[in-house]
């Protein structure tokens, strides 16, 4: 059966199948600047979503990750090595792209399974 959770007028913020979340695209928000602040907030607010639906960081599958500077690729990653336990690193695409909206410099869409 699929579910969709938090609605975003144009699409839902979760969409589970069985065990297996969805999310849709995260940002940190443009008021934290820099792509380590925006980076580290996107995943905590990753983080608030998984636990409401039954999961956590561990349980992340794959992220997509869309960041508007390749260039600050490093810093991103900072964020991420703190955010993740290095045994359960999820498999991941970073992808640059011209524009997420004003101030935003990172977008990421992940898919993780609910805690047994």
């Amino acid at each position: 059966m699929i579910e969709r959770f938090d609605s975003a007028g144009a699409f839902h913020r979760v969409v589970s199948h069985g065990d297996r979340l969805m999310l849709a695209g995260v940002t940190g928000g443009a008021e934290h600047q820099g792509m380590r602040a925006q980076t580290a907030a996107a995943l905590e607010r990753i983080d608030a979503l998984l636990e409401a639906h039954g999961s956590d960081r561990n349980h992340v599958l794959h992220a997509t990750v869309y960041v508007t500077d390749m260039t600050l690729k490093d810093e991103m990653n900072e964020a991420w090595l703190n955010f993740f336990d290095a045994a359960q690193l999820p498999a991941r695409a970073t992808l640059g792209v011209a524009d997420l909206g004003p101030g935003l410099l990172i977008e990421i869409v992940a898919q993780a399974i609910r805690k047994d």
